[in-house]
């Protein structure tokens, strides 16, 4: 999964992503300019290839909401888990009319799904901050299935982030790796609670993080097989897709160029590696044939992830969303 550059495709993007190995598309605000113009975008990508290119966002509200002329402005996740603590029930009917909008509002535009909710706990990362619903696992999990929920009514798929979490660090891994010394049970008994007995569908998709468990592995959890294949799908039974972080990152600069960082996320269980904002790197991996083999177990996990046909709230329900949202911001 790749970034672009622009607000509609050039030559050499629809060069790049009509490439076998590019599999979707992430945009940021820079790709944005209107819901007019973001529905031909999108289009533009389907249109290049068949089956066509998932398209994705950071659409979570509050500090990451790429796409706002025209759009609701939604609510930061740490906005509703202070509700939640004054008003448990309100809160968790604003989680779920967050994600009703949200996903409506991208679903009109022709995105198949956003990359949220953040379930790290929070707020003590620098990356995430107010991007965290709460400290408490339990409460965490509350929100984040009310939330994707939401979505799920609109017909979108959830994807939880960031697996197995940034709640032990303070470092950002854009500009350095993050280490967390807690081991592995200790990771159970808070972290992981998120992601512990959610029914069934709640999070369609997982992201992983770039941080470091040296008492669980010697690599960072994105390239960690004991975390991704032994504990996420082994333990914890996700059978979902799961998506690399940005690989391109500083958190990874130490653990290899770009081919080998994907090459390496792939083979510990990530079915999609992302390279944002670096059109040169993209060109370098995509140039590479050396990848491991793109399973058929991969490729249905991966097609999970386009929007339901008939999941669609009507009119009322989504206006009736935005009035409880226009509540709290």
């Amino acid at each position: 999964m790749v970034s672009i550059e622009g607000v509609a495709l050039d030559a050499a993007t629809r060069q790049r992503l009509s490439h076998p190995q590019i599999g979707g598309i992430i945009l940021f605000a820079r790709n944005f300019v209107s819901p007019d113009q973001l529905s031909d975008l999108t289009a533009e990508v389907r249109a290049l290839k068949s089956p066509s290119p998932l398209v994705s966002v950071d659409q979570e509200g509050g500090p990451v909401q790429r796409f706002k002329n025209g759009f609701t402005r939604l609510p930061a996740m740490g906005m509703i888990g202070e509700c939640y603590d004054s008003d448990p029930a309100a809160a968790l009917v604003l989680a779920r009319a967050t994600g009703i909008v949200l996903a409506n509002e991208l679903r009109e535009c022709g995105i198949d799904f956003s990359f949220a909710p953040v379930v790290d706990l929070g707020p003590d990362n620098r990356a995430i901050g107010a991007r965290a619903f709460h400290r408490d696992p339990k409460v965490v999990q509350r929100l984040a299935v009310q939330l994707a929920g939401g979505m799920a009514l609109s017909g979108m798929r959830a994807v939880a982030k960031h697996f197995p979490g940034h709640g032990g660090v303070r470092e950002d891994p854009h500009d350095e790796l993050p280490c967390d010394e807690r081991s592995l049970d200790s990771l159970r008994e808070h972290d992981l609670v998120v992601y512990e007995h959610v029914e069934t569908g709640a999070f369609t998709g997982v992201m992983t993080c770039h941080v470091l468990f040296p008492e669980i592995d010697p690599v960072p959890a994105t390239l960690s097989r004991k975390l991704i294949t032994d504990e996420l799908r082994g333990r914890i039974g996700f059978r979902g897709p799961v998506f690399s972080d940005d690989l391109t990152m500083e958190a990874l600069g130490a653990y290899g160029e770009a081919s080998s960082l994907a090459r390496s996320a792939i083979e510990a269980g990530c079915d999609m590696a992302l390279f944002c904002n670096n059109d040169a790197v993209t060109d370098s991996v995509i140039a590479r044939d050396d990848f491991p083999s793109f399973t058929e177990d991969a490729r249905l996990r991966l097609e999970s992830m386009r929007p339901a046909q008939d999941a669609v709230p009507d009119t009322l329900t989504v206006e009736q969303a935005r009035e409880e949202i226009r509540r709290y911001t």
